[in-house]
């Protein structure tokens, strides 16, 4: 039996049937579908989804986006809180529609998150070429801007005919549901191809199950692994996000409070363990806490799970000082696995943790390990508490209504619920998060750091509350990043989701602002500051009005001048049940806590400033520290 469908009809019936699966539980794969119509996509797409609705409005339930790239971000935000095992679907237009998604695609395949992307095409047909937005190749008639998905795509196709369709619906679908290979999926529609219509078998259009493996490690690589633990006197675990999409935290649990062996954390993996484990010593690298990097400079054995080893966290090759050290890396990417000459074990981290602690049953660190990690722990969470409350030494030179970006963090993370879910993407915040942020749930933690993309917070925000409707969200961004993308509230107003977005004021760029002064080149270009007669940006701070900005978006403000009012703002948020926006303005020059670590950024060789000149010293001096990692695991 066949069906009469047009392409983009049998698309969504398609899509609508999909379901993931894993342990047991089993759910749609597509929560829906995000979009924006234009030429390209409303005649097709959109006229099959408005059939859907008609028909069955929970069969794939469309939201109206304003940005295409935020609702790329929405998506992929999504399906991080649903640690994978649920999407969206994105449609857009033909030429800048399509094309703003690329940036979302580059996040969500960096980021190794899966999200479906629809961007419409030029006419398969050619009958009308050049359309309106079309790009034309001299060297190439069959290409279109939508080839830049190409590299930023884990999987791309493009359906010429209907009858490539069903192939092309299949590998997204392996792709999307495939732990390793998963990322941003891209089937470029054309648009006359959408419309057209085709005899499909029924057979397409029955139920799909997709199941998510948990690949076992091998038993001899567990045991080789296990003993490179046996023979470690300083071993330390980093923790990545395959912890939490494995959700493998009660299986690491188990294993570190049999072992005694502590855990740092990146970004992605922050939320492993509750920050007052007693094996927990926090972030790592780049904006890592004092105590995990301790640890990290003396470590003879480096246990990486499901962590990529980003610059951040290995702080540019400089965070593991010993000479021996060595590294284990329990992965499902044989590709993560093997970075630093380390011993892979691909497996699920799950099971690969259960494995290992059978393996290891009655072995344990040294007491005096176990001492130091608690030392230097209770340190570390001595100098957060110090940030969160600043002494009247900080608070006393602050100009009037300025907070500092401290005590921002520790009010929000001191009068949220153990289960509220921060978000945060670019800027200071991510760093100064990633190192003071008390984590008490697995899920509380939303930090994009692999594309650390401005503009992701509030589009994130709205996906993490998606994928967690009983969790209060809050969403952190600064001026700069809200700048970028703030329409969003606008979808946020429409689907009445509750997110409780914080905007912290200062004025420009605080992170590149630190980071330019501290390379030489004198915050130049961060601020947000008039033109000045003689052609200088280093006038007034502009006036701009963001707190009267986000109202004019149908959002409910709240701006805040002090410490007392943040905390009843934050009570007032907590009550509501709709979005609302906390205005707050913070001190840019005052920073969060030093990690004692450092980041490969290169200064000017040769420079008429002194201020680079000495910066580029102190950037020759810091290389020195910089490692290589190569050494092989079976080494004497």
């Amino acid at each position: 039996m066949t069906l009469r469908l047009t392409v983009a009809q049998a698309l969504v019936r398609f899509l609508s049937v999909q379901y993931s699966e894993r342990d047991g539980e089993r759910q749609k794969l597509f929560a829906g579908m995000l979009g924006i119509f234009g030429h390209g996509n409303v005649a097709g797409v959109g006229q099959a989804l408005l059939e859907s609705e008609l028909e069955d409005p929970t069969a794939l339930p469309y939201i109206l986006a304003r940005n295409e790239q935020a609702m790329v971000h929405t998506a992929t935000a999504f399906a991080r809180m649903r640690d994978r095992l649920q999407t969206y679907a994105c449609t857009a237009s033909v030429g800048p529609g399509s094309t703003n998604m690329v940036t979302g695609a580059a996040l969500a395949t960096i980021n190794r998150l899966p999200v479906l992307l629809l961007p419409s095409d030029v006419f398969a047909t050619r009958v009308a070429t050049p359309v309106l937005q079309e790009l034309e190749s001299y060297g190439a008639g069959d290409v279109s801007v939508n080839d830049t998905f190409r590299p930023v795509s884990k999987y791309f196709d493009r359906v010429w005919r209907p009858e490539q369709l069903p192939s092309a619906l299949l590998n997204a679908m392996r792709v999307l549901t495939d732990p390793v290979e998963t990322g941003a999926v891209t089937l470029a529609l054309p648009q006359d191809v959408q419309a057209e219509a085709f005899n499909w078998p029924e057979e397409l259009f029955a139920e799909r199950t997709w199941r998510i493996a948990r690949p076992l490690p091998e038993a001899s690589v567990v045991e080789q692994a296990a003993e490179l633990i046996r023979n470690s006197e300083r071993p330390l675990i980093v923790a990545g996000g395959g912890v939490a999409y494995s959700r493998a935290q009660e299986a690491l649990q188990a294993f570190v409070e049999a072992t005694g062996i502590p855990v740092s954390e990146s970004q992605a993996g922050k939320g492993s363990l509750r920050y007052d484990h007693p094996q927990s010593v926090g972030a790592v690298g780049s904006t890592g806490t004092t105590a995990a990097n301790a640890l990290a400079a003396e470590t003879d054995l480096v246990i990486g799970i499901g962590t990529r080893y980003s610059d951040f966290t290995t702080a540019s090759r400089t965070a593991f000082q010993n000479p021996a050290v060595r590294f284990v890396n329990l992965n499902v990417a044989n590709f993560d696995g093997g970075k630093h000459a380390g011993l892979p074990v691909v497996a699920d981290a799950r099971e690969a943790l259960t494995a290992l602690r059978t393996t290891l049953d009655g072995w344990s660190v040294a007491d005096d390990y176990r001492e130091r990690t608690a030392e230097l722990a209770r340190d570390w969470d001595a100098t957060v508490e110090q940030t969160y409350n600043p002494p009247v030494e900080v608070t006393d030179r602050l100009a009037a209504g300025l907070l500092t970006q401290g005590e921002v963090l520790g009010v929000v993370n001191e009068t949220s619920d153990p289960r509220d879910v921060v978000v945060c993407a670019a800027g200071s915040m991510p760093g100064d998060l990633h190192k003071l942020w008390r984590t008490r749930d697995a899920k509380g933690y939303h930090v994009e750091y692999g594309y650390s993309c401005m503009g992701y917070e509030i589009a994130g925000g709205i996906g993490v509350r998606l994928g967690a409707p009983d969790r209060d969200v809050f969403v952190l961004v600064g001026d700069g990043s809200y700048l970028m993308m703030s329409t969003e509230l606008v979808t946020a107003v429409q689907e009445n989701l509750k997110i409780i977005v914080v905007l912290v004021q200062n004025h420009g760029f605080a992170s590149i602002g630190a980071l330019s002064e501290s390379l030489g080149s004198q915050r130049f270009g961060t601020a947000y500051r008039r033109r000045t007669g003689d052609g200088r940006l280093d006038g007034d701070y502009l006036p701009v009005d963001l707190a009267a900005n986000a109202r004019s978006l149908g959002v409910d403000v709240i701006e805040v001048d002090d410490r007392a009012g943040l905390d009843k703002a934050v009570a007032t948020a907590k009550a509501g049940d709709g979005p609302l926006l906390i205005h707050v303005r913070t001190d840019p020059l005052v920073h969060g806590p030093d990690s004692e670590s450092w980041w490969d950024v290169p200064v000017s060789e040769v420079a008429g400033l002194d201020s680079t000149r000495a910066a580029r010293a102190s950037y020759e001096e810091s290389k020195q520290a910089q490692r290589w990692y190569v050494a092989p695991v079976d080494e004497d």
